[in-house]
């Protein structure tokens, strides 16, 4: 864990008493925490029926490359819903195998994030990074919104692992970041614990 107040790395655990919907059981990786705001990706909600192979033939990315051996997985993978702000803009979070000096940023010392398009041709080819998620849009707050948000109860936050990120099981993400911090998903209130 880094020190100091930002949680840049860490996962953001939506409280059920989240008044936004859109976050409504949202499990959030936030990639960039500073005094200028927030921004971070959605790990545990999916776009509507789209997949990796979907958006790389909308993108008109593959033409005449053949998918490399060990990359037909990548085409299977499901696009997340990364947050409502530019939900056009595709984002791949991924492992820091893969990185581009160029266009990815590092968030910690194993994961980074890329918004190019160079990212979705290496993966189409099998070059791209061991493990990765890929979401359109972001989630992003201003200046102390996000602190404020946290002082209301809207979050907790937890230590991000590879499962949490990466793992296939969309519905078990949340309930596995409560537990993780100790926190049993029955026993959850709405109500804010501030007199």
């Amino acid at each position: 864990m880094k020190p100091g107040p930002y949680l840049d790395g860490q996962m953001l655990i939506a409280m059920p008493g989240m008044s936004d919907p859109r976050f409504d059981h949202s499990l959030i990786y936030l990639c960039v925490h500073s005094e200028g705001g927030a921004m971070g990706i959605i790990v545990n909600k999916l776009a509507p029926m789209m997949t990796f192979a979907d958006l790389v033939s909308r993108l008109d990315i593959t033409p005449g490359i053949a998918a490399a051996e060990g990359a037909e997985d990548v085409f299977g993978m499901p696009v997340q819903f990364g947050g409502p702000v530019e939900p056009g803009r595709g984002f791949v979070l991924h492992t820091s195998d893969y990185f581009s000096p160029e266009s990815s940023l590092p968030v910690s010392e194993r994961v980074a994030l890329t918004a190019t398009l160079d990212i979705l041709r290496a993966m189409a080819t099998g070059q791209g990074p061991h493990r990765a998620l890929l979401a359109l849009g972001y989630s992003g707050w201003a200046p102390g919104q996000l602190e404020s948000e946290i002082q209301r109860n809207g979050w907790l936050n937890c230590e991000a692992d590879e499962e949490l990120l990466f793992g296939a099981s969309q519905d078990e993400k949340y309930e596995r970041a409560l537990r993780k911090i100790g926190v049993d998903p029955a026993m959850l209130s709405s109500d804010a614990g501030h007199g």
